[in-house]
């Protein structure tokens, strides 16, 4: 099995860079297999989004919507959607990795710094 990423939208970054990305942050927790989608949006999207789900009424860089966790699951493991806005991003690449390590349940705004780390760590691969 491998992870497959699905790319939504205009990529301002090649696919295979994308799907890189995503594997290799998602490798660094553990998930080897499963599918996840990358949506790149405009910034009336991000907001209606930031606003639905987290009550902000402002854009953002990166959102992330996990499915699966850790649960096991017959087939393929989905492991959820990772939305950016270029227009509010100002490395997309760090987008791209952050918002895989949010999918796999990591999140820095509860951990001592770790998810930030790890981050760096795999940007400077």
């Amino acid at each position: 099995m491998s992870v497959e990423v699905d790319i939504v939208g205009d990529a301002p970054l090649a696919a295979a860079e994308v799907e890189r990305l995503a594997a290799l942050a998602l490798a660094s927790a553990g998930v080897a297999d499963g599918h996840v989608a990358v949506e790149f949006v405009d910034e009336r999207r991000i907001r209606e989004l930031n606003l639905a789900h987290r009550a902000l009424d402002e854009p953002t860089d990166v959102l992330s919507f996990p499915i699966d966790g850790a649960a096991e699951t017959p087939g393929p493991r989905e492991l959820g959607d990772v939305v950016i806005c270029p227009a509010h991003t100002a490395d997309l690449r760090e987008a791209v990795v952050h918002g895989a390590l949010h999918l796999v349940g990591m999140d820095h705004e509860l951990d001592d710094g770790e998810m930030l780390a790890l981050q760096r760590e795999l940007l400077s691969w």
